[in-house]
């Protein structure tokens, strides 16, 4: 047999989306990125799709698509994201899959439970909807269906495994720890299994009581303990020596995170990348293979016994997602995890009571409600469209209003199951955004309970969650937590029509009398009208766009993803004598649901009054930046509009000058100045020293730097794009930007010369100088 490589990488993240926008909000702790999915994917996931190898001289010969020589899963809800958020990485991962398919008859992309729930811990039923659900976003986006499964912490036990086979999983990966004995396929004795007698080279497979099987690889635990801890990624040669010294007959495996790549160790997709190119041209006598292609040719000769429930990451079972196991990350010597306990017993309690509730209400929306639950997967796969789906599973001549209702029991199905993600549990702390956020999808799951004649859920759990202690003495338990923390996020009505006029109001897009406007969330549509007349002249506020002191009347349209029928309300917006949008109060009266209440859970004519500032700090963040968004952009147009004059009236350098006179003052504009040089402003000699005196001894902050840099990315794809570039006045910008000490992200603009082939057509100046090798 001969011998092969294929290294693993596990893409998953949390989920993070907020579960009433079902979009993703501004998170403090990832700055300057917007959210850790954005600095994860800019520092690990998009580099692997592109990482650079380089020859002696530090120069690109290549850019190499990791995906494509390497086995993968990644998140459902994370590649969700993925493709509207970096269309680029999620094309290349789409690519490597096809790319590998054509290669050795089996793709490197397997499928992921899909809200990474540990399985062992999971009702029938939910093993059923993460498998099924997992299987049909897989399917839509590769292609194909999956041969391979990763399990949520590699955390296994037979029914889970039998909910695999039943859906047509042909293997999964485990931790060489998690095997118990092993035996001929063809039966005798077991053997027990210890540290040093497993065979992790070869598949093996295990039956299972349904009658049916799944095949089991176990990964190099060393090894990828040694990628993850030991600083392995930092020197390519090294990693690819242990790699081949560790390599026998059959297959080689490693598991990895995909953030060890580039988040955990800067450059560690170069490292990979160099030794998946040894492997690809068989160094050693190594080649390269998927666990799908090895096993096609290698099937198992062995079956093997597992330690059940067992994980890669709690060596306790499964303890770390339900006890004080003793099992944690987070730093903090001392700290205790008493609440798992109850917050499990809570939020499982929660989805209990949400599933006795929708099979008893969707008894009269479906024809068979858990066959209409299970396929609920292809429609947030997007390969099923709302009306295909109501066709194959409402009940015949539903009503609009029990349609209504049927979605909104899918929808609380959706948040409920996300509730249980194994983050919530996985580090030290019971406030934590990862507690936070699952109790935030219970809130929503439960108002969806209530707004289709549910139970009251949140009576039944908060006195669990007070049983849950906090290592904070400023919250004591998770029901405070509850109260401050996860309350607060509900949207309402008037919250949701707030956000939409302050977003309309930051963004110069507040409708004029007669007119409407609309700002789309992935998860909502709020369309505002403003009424046909005016109810008197408006007052301008100082530095806002078109802000007005008199009130703005009009009716708002609340329409859910998802979802059929919209809900109609009157508002009315008196906005703030003075600057702070956020103390405008909203009044909502509705609503008029084309629906009807028993769709929307309130009672026609009720009102409310919304105070922007009590919406909590993400999405204050969030109007904050879709303000910035605007009013960064309009001071950056004007402030090149005054240099592209203000700088020809820099005068020529006289003796002993260092810098401009009222150079304080010219700081101000250093970006724009120094954007209008580069551009290919032309000065007299004595003006040009003057110039690059003051550009280069400016202190202007790292964040100034970057921005200024992405700037100057984007202008030169602009140009790129252009039929026939113009290749002097690029060459001559980067000279000039090189000139005066700027800095320099030519990434994109890299990969774009790449994938055109032109660093080696009408652009090889250029891409020289950008770091091409010839």
């Amino acid at each position: 047999m001969e011998k092969a490589l294929c290294i693993h990488g596990h893409f998953y993240q949390p989920p993070r989306e907020d579960p009433w926008l079902n979009n993703i909000l501004p998170e403090g702790s990832a700055a300057p990125a917007f959210d850790w999915n954005q600095r994860i994917t800019h520092e690990s996931y998009a580099p692997m799709a592109r990482a650079r190898r380089l020859d002696g001289a530090g120069r690109i010969v290549e850019m190499m698509n990791c995906y494509e020589w390497m086995s993968f899963n990644a998140g459902p809800t994370m590649l969700a994201w993925l493709a509207g958020a970096d269309p680029d990485t999620y094309r290349r991962m789409q690519e490597a899959d096809r790319l590998s398919l054509a290669r050795l008859g089996h793709g490197n992309a397997i499928a992921q439970v899909y809200h990474h729930q540990i399985l062992p811990l999971a009702s029938t039923l939910d093993k059923e909807l993460e498998t099924a659900w997992a299987v049909d976003d897989f399917t839509a986006r590769f292609g194909r269906a999956p041969e391979g499964m990763w399990l949520a912490e590699a955390a296994v036990d037979t029914q889970s495994l039998e909910a695999l086979a039943r859906h047509g999983i042909v293997f999964t990966i485990l931790a060489p720890g998690q095997a118990k004995a092993v035996a001929p396929l063809e039966g005798g004795d077991w053997s027990p299994v210890n540290p040093g007698n497993l065979d992790i080279r070869a598949p093996y497979r295990l039956h299972l009581p349904s009658g049916r099987s799944i095949d089991i690889f176990f990964y190099d635990g060393p090894l990828s303990q040694a990628v993850a801890f030991e600083r392995l990624l930092a020197d390519g040669e090294t990693f690819w020596r242990r790699l081949s010294q560790a390599a026998g007959p059959g297959l080689l495996t490693l598991a990895t995170d995909g953030e060890t790549y580039g988040h955990h160790f800067t450059f560690g997709e170069m490292a990979l990348a160099f030794v998946l190119d040894q492997a690809r041209s068989s160094r050693d006598g190594l080649g390269i293979s998927n666990f799908a292609a090895h096993l096609a040719a290698h099937p198992p000769t062995r079956q093997v016994q597992l330690h059940e429930p067992s994980a890669w990451s709690c060596a306790h079972g499964v303890e770390r997602w339900r006890s004080n196991c003793g099992c944690t990350d987070g730093g903090h010597p001392g700290w205790r995890q008493d609440w798992r306990a109850p917050l499990r017993q809570a939020l499982q309690r929660c989805k209990d009571m949400l599933d006795e509730h929708f099979f008893t209400r969707g008894a009269d929306c479906f024809a068979d409600p858990r066959k209409a639950l299970v396929a609920y997967g292809k429609v947030l796969a997007e390969s099923m469209s709302l009306a295909e789906y109501g066709a194959a599973h409402f009940r015949k001549n539903l009503p609009e209003d029990g349609q209504a209702v049927a979605w909104k029991l899918l929808a609380m199905q959706q948040w409920g199951l996300a509730s249980l993600a194994s983050c919530a549990w996985f580090f030290d702390e019971v406030s934590r955004i990862e507690p936070v956020n699952g109790l935030t999808f219970a809130l929503r799951a439960m108002e969806l309970c209530l707004r289709t004649g549910g139970p009251d859920i949140e009576a039944e759990i908060l006195p669990i969650l007070q049983t849950a202690p906090s290592n904070l003495p400023e919250y004591g338990n998770a029901a405070t937590i509850w109260a401050k923390l996860v309350k607060p996020r509900q949207e309402t009505p008037g919250s949701l029509i707030a956000q939409a006029l302050i977003t309309l109001w930051g963004q110069d897009r507040l409708p004029q009398p007669g007119q409407s406007e609309e700002v789309v969330w992935p998860g909502v549509r709020v369309a505002v009208a403003a009424a046909a007349q005016p109810t008197g002249a408006g007052t301008e506020v100082p530095g806002a766009p078109t802000a007005q002191t008199t009130p703005l009347g009009g009716t708002a349209t609340i329409q859910w993803a998802k979802e059929s029928g919209a809900e109609r309300y009157a508002f009315s917006w008196q906005p703030p004598h003075g600057n702070d949008p956020l103390a405008a109060a909203v009044r909502v009266a509705g609503p008029d649901s084309a629906a009807g209440t028993a769709a929307t859970g309130g009672p026609e004519g009720a009102t409310e009054t919304f105070q922007p500032r009590a919406l909590p700090v993400n999405k204050r963040q969030a109007l904050a930046d879709a303000w910035i968004t605007v009013a960064g952009s309009d001071q950056w147009d004007k402030a090149v509009q005054r240099m592209a004059c203000g700088a020809h009236l820099v005068c020529e350098i006289q003796e002993a000058q260092t810098t401009l006179t009222l150079a304080p003052q010219w700081a101000g504009m250093w970006a724009a100045l120094a954007w209008t040089w580069v551009w290919g402003m032309d000065l007299e000699n004595k003006q040009r020293e003057l110039l690059h005196v003051f550009l280069r001894q400016t202190d202007s902050n790292a964040i100034e730097r970057q921005d200024l840099a992405q700037r100057l990315s984007a202008r030169t794809l602009a140009m790129l794009a252009s039929d026939e570039p113009e290749w002097g006045r690029l060459c001559e910008m980067v000279q000039r930007v090189r000139g005066i000490g700027l800095t320099e992200d030519w990434w994109a603009v890299q990969n774009h010369l790449w994938d055109t082939g032109l660093h080696q057509g009408a652009g090889t100046q250029f891409a020289a100088l950008l770091g091409f090798a010839q």
